[in-house]
């Protein structure tokens, strides 16, 4: 058998019982590889579940408010999907009569739909010959064809492009598609790959040269950038203090409580005209350390109670506490809000 039946042929046997791929529903099918990027299968299902269940169609999901998405997406992270995605819902609403393009070329025009998920739509929904690439492909053909070529350059990219669509065979480029990333989620993976199991490992140029742990080839390294976060937490007992943030940045339009960010980690509260003209009393300081893909942020939540009762103040909202889990926060605030519900009850 070639490489493409060995595939599919395993992949028959073997998938995972999801829920988008039992339609052709190109909506839904966008959904879940939005949904998808830069999340784990098992992460990504409950939150696709919460998606199709509230917003069954694209013209329901154009219709919500983009605060209702956000809310919603909360704990996944990347959250300019969701803006990108709510930005193309209305796109297709409005001018193109609620009908997603049907071809690989036509689906690249919409915002935040790259080559990754255009195959994949034009592929599952339409049966177009185009190959998803993503870390589960780029993993199965380097190690099975021993590409030493770093798949974070052009030249790399152009290349596994080139070898995964040659690899298509069939009149179900779909099942292939799907076969392939499935057989890097579920065998070829990044450690501790299932080779013993494996039915290409005869053939596979990485198991025969022992090089598995090699590939793919990176030609760099991420480097994470260190930021320091300090979040006033100001309370009277019923409200407190929320901004949301809109420039340019991690967690664009999430909430959060006011904040200051430093060059390094301080030991006392940086002064924040937030502070002035309010009767204060620090009640406590909690450290948190949240990790995203470029940046690390070193977080200190200080907790202030108020002697008065707080209200709006300059450019941030006086939010009761009650009213909390109607806002979209990042997923670092979400873990300090439950230590600052304890403290508080």
């Amino acid at each position: 058998m070639n490489f493409s039946n060995e595939i599919t042929a395993w992949y028959e046997n073997n998938k995972r019982d999801l829920p988008w791929r039992k339609t052709k529903d190109p909506y839904l099918i966008w959904l879940s590889e939005i949904i998808l990027q830069q999340t784990r299968v098992e992460q990504g299902l409950s939150y696709y579940l919460k998606f199709s269940s509230a917003y069954p169609t694209v013209q329901s999901f154009a219709k919500a408010e983009e605060s209702q998405i956000l809310k919603l997406w909360q704990g996944l992270g990347y959250y300019s999907r969701a803006r990108n995605m709510h930005f193309t819902a209305k796109y297709i609403c409005t001018n193109l009569n609620g009908a997603f393009p049907s071809n690989y070329k036509e689906l690249l025009s919409l915002k935040g739909v790259g080559e990754y998920t255009a195959a994949a739509i034009s592929s599952f929904c339409y049966n177009e010959k185009k190959a998803v690439v993503d870390g589960n492909v780029f993993r199965v053909l380097s190690r099975y064809y021993g590409i030493n070529t770093p798949i974070d350059t052009t030249n790399g990219k152009k290349e596994f492009f080139r070898l995964a669509n040659e690899l298509i065979e069939g009149k179900n480029p779909g099942n292939h598609n799907q076969a392939i990333m499935e057989f890097g989620a579920l065998l070829c993976k990044p450690k501790n790959p299932s080779c013993n199991i494996c039915s290409l490992a005869e053939s596979c140029i990485a198991f025969n040269k022992n090089t598995i742990s090699k590939f793919p080839v990176k030609s760099k390294k991420t480097t994470q950038k260190k930021r320091y976060f300090n979040y006033y937490v100001i309370t009277d007992g019923k409200s407190l203090y929320f901004e949301q943030r809109n420039k340019k940045d991690i967690w664009e339009k999430l909430y959060q409580f006011p904040v200051i960010e430093t060059t390094d980690e301080v030991f006392e509260t940086p002064k924040s005209s937030i502070l002035q003209h309010l009767t204060l009393e620090l009640i406590d300081v909690k450290s948190l350390k949240h990790v995203l893909s470029h940046q690390i942020i070193f977080a200190k939540f200080w907790l202030f109670k108020s002697s008065k009762n707080i209200a709006h103040k300059n450019n941030v909202k006086c939010v009761r506490i009650k009213d909390i889990d109607n806002y979209a926060v990042p997923k670092l605030v979400e873990n300090y809000l439950k230590e600052f519900f304890q403290l508080i009850n």
